[in-house]
């Protein structure tokens, strides 16, 4: 692949940007998909069907039915090798004839990884991606350490994939690979830190997020998908001034300025500026309506119920092990509550359980000693319908009686309670 062509799109379009999970929160989010094995290192990319039959039910073509082919066009390399001549026409933008030359390539050399990871490039150009997942993969069985073959599955997985663990993990995988190796070129170091910075945030590892936008911002000053990826950190971390002055500076950047007055809503609204936080979250939805619509935000009161009918609805062992633990709303996290942990917890955190698992002995520090608490506004963001709400609220609770069982956050990701 093309270490010019990858690094321009990975960092100058802003469509380069990741699609984010559906939820805010990490610690409590309902919505993990479905995904192979992270081992094999590629996603189910086939339509298996529909219909009565089920998941797996597909459709038995006629037997004189007969498929159409459309082979690629023979690369015209103008005189250069097959392989240069993919990589220019990547560069070039020309992503059909950069896949015709670049199959030619591997066809001539089929051992060779460099021609499998163009394939690849070009093939994720051009919205191929179960195809361009297992070209990366061929190059990389062929060599593990192929830098630009690194480069673009990191990218295909973290970035231009819709957002799953598993994916995410995978990118960052790749991409820490990538900057491990002393033989990757210097060229290719800002967009696989780029790269593992997205992934980590998204992973809610912002600590190794903010150590990798400072690798990129130390050779790119002004890029700015690193500084929306450090002001990203810099508020999951709880540094919320640095991070207020993060997000101020990307409000002019029109592909990010939505995602900074919506952080800025946040940071506001921490402090209790709640008609200044107000007006950057209509500012956000104003400018991207899709991502930041309006929350179902119920009264405090309303809010109090649900989560009242939803501790009814509980099995009777868990309201068993509930016995004796209050569960309180909360409008949002205390800073104290975050930062008790560290890394800190994330200030989008949608509840949280404080105390030892029912294993554990009390030690007295606390009073009581085990509580659960649900924040109202963080919720709410976390939705879109007063349905779903219900459903996170729900959802919650489940994941905090798992800590209360003595559940990490990875056993409780492992049974789709992230």
């Amino acid at each position: 692949m093309s270490r010019r062509g990858l690094l321009a799109v990975c960092l100058l379009l802003a469509s380069c940007k990741r699609t984010p999970p559906a939820a805010a929160d990490a610690g409590t989010d309902a919505g993990a998909q479905a995904t192979v094995s992270a081992a094999t290192g590629l996603d189910a990319g086939l339509d298996a069907g529909s219909g009565d039959g089920g998941p797996l039910a597909s459709v038995t073509p006629p037997e004189d039915a007969v498929a159409e082919v459309h082979p690629l066009a023979v690369c015209d390399a103008r005189g250069e090798a097959p392989l240069d001549a993919a990589r220019r026409y990547y560069d070039e933008g020309h992503f059909d004839s950069a896949l015709s030359c670049a199959a030619q390539a591997a066809a001539l050399e089929p051992d060779l990884a460099a021609a499998h990871a163009e394939r690849g490039a070009a093939l994720a150009s051009l919205d191929r991606e179960a195809e361009a997942q297992l070209a990366f993969a061929r190059a990389l069985a062929i060599d593990p350490g192929d830098p630009d073959a690194l480069l673009g599955a990191a990218h295909l997985y973290a970035v231009q994939l819709s957002s799953t663990r598993e994916r995410d993990e995978l990118g960052a995988l790749y991409a820490e690979r990538g900057l491990s190796q002393p033989s990757t070129p210097p060229e290719l170091v800002p967009a696989l830190a780029l790269v593992a910075a997205m992934a980590f945030n998204d992973l809610g590892q912002a600590d190794q997020a903010l150590e990798r936008a400072a690798i990129v911002l130390a050779r790119e000053p002004a890029n700015p998908e690193a500084k929306y990826e450090k002001a990203l950190a810099l508020f999951e971390l709880c540094r919320f001034r640095e991070a207020k002055a993060a997000f101020a500076s990307l409000l002019t950047d029109k592909d990010r300025a939505a995602h900074a007055h919506q952080h800025l809503g946040l940071l506001l609204e921490r402090e209790g500026r709640w008609k200044q936080a107000e007006e950057h979250f209509e500012q956000a939805r104003a400018l991207e309506p899709q991502d930041f619509p309006p929350p179902p935000l119920p009264s405090p009161e309303e809010f109090k119920t649900q989560v009242t009918r939803a501790l009814a609805d509980l099995p009777e062992d868990m309201r068993k092990d509930l016995a004796g633990v209050p569960v309180a709303t909360e409008e949002l996290p205390s800073e104290d509550d975050l930062l008790a942990n560290q890394p800190p917890l994330s200030p989008t955190i949608l509840g949280l359980f404080r105390g030892p698992s029912l294993s554990e002995p009390c030690d007295g520090t606390e009073t009581p000693c085990r509580s659960v608490a649900l924040y109202r506004r963080n919720l709410a963001r976390a939705v879109r319908t007063p349905e779903e709400l219900r459903e996170q609220i729900r959802v919650t609770l489940l994941h905090e009686i798992g800590h209360l069982r003595g559940e990490d956050d990875e056993e409780l990701a492992a049974r789709g309670l992230e």
